[in-house]
This record gives C-alpha cells, sequence and structure tokens, in this order.
C-alpha cells in the first residue's frame, strides 16, 4: 500500500467532485482550508444558497497521530498504541428542489503502523440516495450506475455491497429502509489485483444523480 498516492487520489477525486458540481450549479465552491492541532489537516468545499443546491460540501481531510484512539482499536485491540494516517474525503448535497433527491458518499483510508511490524490498512465507504419524492427513473439509474462502477472487478460485488448498504440504512423501528440504499464497501490488505478497485469505482462516483439533475431547475 502506498500512502501517499491513496492520498493523491483521493485529492484529486475532491477535484473532480467539486468540479462537475461546479459546472452543473454555475458557480464556485468556497474554500475552508483548517488544521488539526494533533496532526495533519484538510480543505472543505462549500457552497451555499445555489439554484441547484441550497447547501453541499466536499470534504478532503488527512490527519495522523503517534497512537490510535481508543475508541479505534476496541473491535481490534491488536492494533492499540500503533502510529496512524487517516485519510478521506466525504460529500452531501442538499438540492434545493425537493425533486431532486440527497446524495451522501464518503470515502475513508487509515493506515495503523508499528516499528517492526507489517502496517495494517484499510479502504472503505460508500454512497447512498435519499429521494424526498421518489421516482423510478432515478432509482433505476443510481443502481444502475453503482452496478456498472464495479462490474470489471466480479459480479460478486455488487449485489454484496448494495446489501451491506441496505441494512446498515434498514429502520428496524419502523420496518422500513431509509431512502433507496446505495453500496458500502471495505478493503483490508487485498491482494495486489484488488487494488484498482477503488479508483475504478470514482467513475461511478457523482454519476448516479444525472437524472434527477436535470429537473434540478424546474
Amino acid at each position: 500500500m502506498n500512502p501517499a498516492a491513496v492520498h493523491a487520489y483521493l485529492l484529486d477525486l475532491q477535484n473532480r467532485l467539486v468540479a462537475e458540481l461546479e459546472r452543473v450549479e454555475g458557480q464556485s465552491f468556497r474554500r475552508d482550508q483548517w488544521q488539526r492541532s494533533e496532526g495533519g489537516g484538510g480543505e472543505s468545499r462549500i457552497i451555499e444558497g445555489g439554484d441547484v443546491f441550497e447547501r453541499g460540501g466536499v470534504n478532503f481531510s488527512r490527519v495522523h497521530g503517534e497512537r490510535l484512539p481508543p475508541s479505534a482499536s476496541a473491535a481490534r485491540p491488536e492494533l492499540a498504541g500503533r502510529a496512524f494516517e487517516a485519510a478521506g474525503v466525504s460529500l452531501v448535497l442538499h438540492p434545493r428542489n425537493p425533486f431532486v433527491p440527497t446524495v451522501h458518499m464518503n470515502i475513508r483510508f487509515l493506515l495503523a503502523t508499528k516499528r517492526q511490524s507489517e502496517p495494517v490498512w484499510w479502504f472503505g465507504g460508500g454512497m447512498d440516495m435519499t429521494p424526498y419524492y421518489g421516482f423510478e427513473e432515478d432509482a433505476r439509474h443510481f443502481h444502475a450506475t453503482c452496478r456498472q462502477a464495479l462490474e470489471a472487478f466480479g459480479p460478486e460485488h455488487y449485489p454484496r455491497f448494495k446489501r451491506w448498504c441496505d441494512e446498515y440504512f434498514y429502520l428496524k423501528h419502523r420496518s422500513e429502509p431509509r431512502g433507496i440504499g446505495g453500496i458500502f464497501f471495505e478493503l483490508r490488505a487485498c491482494p495486489q489485483r484488488r487494488r484498482s478497485f477503488p479508483a475504478g469505482l470514482r467513475s461511478g462516483i457523482g454519476a448516479p444523480a444525472k437524472p434527477s439533475l436535470r429537473r434540478a431547475r424546474a
């Protein structure tokens, strides 16, 4: 695993997403750079008061520390005491038109290191869509785009990642799902042949909402 390559991929992803959203909205995102006193920082890209998006953000962060927090190693005690690097991109879009769905996306990378030990890394995330008013065209296009983004890596991925997302967003107390689902994925120290998977998924992020954006200015 090459952390520098992962961070470059995440920054490129943020830039690509913002460029496409600025094209749709017709105005630029505001930039807000920040620093973390314990190590690291990031840049938030925010848009407010647009014709298409009432509010939205595409944020990048890259932080590091000498020791993983207890909450991060509670489920895997063998990682306690390791130094860490964490980076990610998150997206939240709230459209002005209620006929356009809300979309969420995040991708996260974690690397835990210790002297004289093999590094442990994790890469995961996903995207989901929550319509205010349901349109069959949106649902079909959203899931078809997710499936297409994963096809090159094997037919088994989409059904599994879709199921993970469906299970996460199922509201047990109401016996119903929240939104129309999406995909969740995670990779842990995967074989070399699968390391191109996140980069391939990039082509599917952002495309699922295109039909609904056509009615955004209606």
